[in-house]
């Protein structure tokens, strides 16, 4: 089908329209900031977010630009379960986390990184390895969320692809820039209730405008066999499967959902994490719908890129007072994520690499890990500016990252709950599973013979393991160990043969057996007896007047055990 004609904006609407939202949140950024700012505020606000802008903003983080156009591309490629496979994972992993965060929390409850955590636990290797990779994911992430902004604005207006990039950078930055995380959650949560709004109203108009319920019936034709099941074998394997597994990876070793774990009261993690599950799910599957709908329509992109399909159908279908408002659902959805990964790139300069690495925790002094803090968002800003002007391919990324850090997954994990785990044992497993991981993941080695079958091998026990820690956060130890043995054993008679032809799924499995086995094996006989208690001393507030007051509440019995650790820390 032709696509219907479009419509756009005048270069002073699309202006009108970023002063309105970034100025906005710009000014809200103002009324929160200190005159006085310190450290740990900047980086996780004080360790006591309450229920509701701690959801909201777990749900914007989660949902980007990025994600919306991949939900919408799932439901074009694979039908109306594609959607269902990017949401439904996507949303449930947000409630896998909240087990493990609760024990997090538990034995680092005033700490600012996991990268911080692993250096009280293990030492510097284990911490920078942490902390490079969420580097490395947080620019990505960044630089697909101001990619995002400027296709969009190059589409709505007459501005070009770079000059809708640096708006997008710029307005991001002046806010995030103000209060750090801070700002990060409050703008958040405005965020996602101006999302929310949206997708409920521009979702349903599109649908109906476009001839919806006959369009799922005269256009029943434009689908395959496969695109027309909604129990599609295709759209598990391709999508399903490999996003159940680069999302764990997410969910434990990124350091935006980290820093809110962190950052929201302790006894609310549970309720936070269930809301922004069911958010989550909504939004994305909602928007999703839109591919499904265009795959029925024959819609086709322009240039064959899916990540044109959302803007296209809202200007083909969407009146001009919608098509604003899907406008700035977008622009939120991008800001929320780039904010986020701001302040987690911040963080981790701040208490990772300058108060542990530099100048020591003993010596760190706030006033500098602010400034620290505050040059890091703007260098990241002008990195992701200038790789975004690439145009590479987000999704490509994306998944690339996630599978990288399946390999970080069971020693991270583990390093919470076994006190055999060592600093040796978690380096080399990580390191070894990346270098298994990165020459199946780009077919460097033939997927044939005894080669094929012990990648296999390790992608079924991956199967076991990943299904196995889901177990492990809400069951225990004992049904994780009985969920993941059964799980390898089922799969093995279907896999064998099978997985060498799925590279991207068998990569990200590879990682997590690969670090698992190797973590493991070394651990278990080790003489460590770590002690967690003293992760809670090792990783703290940085700025004195905080721990002044944390000291404070722990009342007179407690007084000399708290003075000791203040003049410690």
């Amino acid at each position: 089908m032709n696509n219907p004609e479009t419509v756009g904006f005048s270069a002073l609407v699309i202006i009108l329209l970023l002063v309105l939202f970034y100025g906005g949140t710009f000014l809200v950024s103002t009324k929160i900031g200190q005159k006085n700012e310190n450290a740990d505020g900047y980086m996780t606000a004080g360790n006591k977010i309450g229920f509701g802008i701690s959801a909201a903003s777990m749900t914007a983080t989660w949902i980007w630009a990025s994600s919306m156009y991949a939900s919408a591309s799932s439901g074009y490629t694979y039908g109306i379960s594609g959607p269902i496979h990017y949401g439904l994972w996507g949303a449930l992993m947000i409630l896998f986390i909240y087990p493990f965060g609760k024990r997090i929390r538990k034995v680092a409850p005033k700490a600012h990184t996991l990268a911080e955590v692993m250096h009280a636990r293990h030492g510097r290797s284990s911490q920078l390895m942490l902390a490079g990779s969420n580097v490395v994911g947080s620019v990505i992430s960044l630089m697909s969320n101001f990619i995002a902004g400027g296709v969009l604005i190059s589409m709505l207006s007459p501005f070009n692809f770079i000059q809708g990039v640096l708006a997008v950078a710029g307005g991001v930055l002046l806010y995030t820039l103000w209060s750090g995380f801070r700002a990060s959650v409050l703008t958040d949560f405005m965020q996602v209730m101006a999302m929310l709004g949206a997708v409920a109203i521009i979702v349903p108009f599109i649908f109906f405008a476009a001839g919806f319920p006959a369009a799922f019936e005269t256009g029943a034709g434009n689908l395959t066999a496969q695109q027309s099941n909604f129990f599609s074998s295709d759209a598990f394997l391709n999508q399903g499967a490999p996003y159940i597994a680069a999302v764990l990876a997410y969910a434990i070793g990124n350091q935006t959902i980290a820093q809110r774990l962190f950052a929201v009261r302790e006894d609310l993690i549970k309720p936070t994490f269930i809301t922004a599950t069911i958010g989550y799910g909504a939004m994305v599957i909602g928007v999703g719908m839109l591919g499904v709908l265009a795959l029925y329509l024959g819609f086709e992109p322009t240039g064959g890129d899916q990540n044109n399909i959302i803007p296209e159908m809202a200007m083909s279908y969407l009146p001009g007072i919608l098509l604003a408002l899907f406008f700035i659902m977008i622009i939120g959805a991008l800001s929320s994520t780039a904010d986020s990964d701001l302040a987690a790139l911040s963080s981790i300069m701040m208490a990772d690499v300058y108060g542990q690495n530099v100048a020591g925790k003993k010596k760190a002094n706030p006033k500098t890990m602010l400034l620290v803090g505050r040059m890091t968002m703007i260098v990241a800003t002008v990195v992701a500016v200038c790789l975004a002007s690439l145009q590479l391919n987000i999704l490509d990324l994306l998944v690339f990252v996630g599978a990288l850090w399946g390999a970080l997954v069971f020693p991270v994990l583990a390093s919470f709950y076994w006190k055999k785990v060592t600093n040796k044992a978690f380096t080399t497993a990580v390191l070894v599973a990346l270098v298994v991981f990165i020459p199946v993941r780009f077919e460097l080695i033939p997927m044939t013979g005894f080669t094929a079958v012990i990648i296999e091998l390790l992608a079924i026990l991956g199967i076991g393991i990943v299904l196995g820690l889901m177990s492990f956060g809400f069951f225990g130890l004992r049904v994780a160990i009985i969920v993941g043995t059964m799980a390898t054993l089922v799969a093995a008679p279907f896999c064998f043969g099978f997985l060498r032809d799925y590279t991207t799924l068998s990569a990200s499995l590879v990682a997590y057996s690969v670090s698992t086995l190797i973590c493991y094996f070394m651990s278990f006989r080790s003489k460590m007896d770590f002690d967690f208690s003293v992760i809670a001393e090792r990783a703290g507030d940085f700025d004195p007047v905080e721990e002044i007051v944390v000291s404070a509440t722990k009342g007179a019995a407690r007084s000399n055990d708290s003075n000791n650790s203040e003049r410690n820390e």
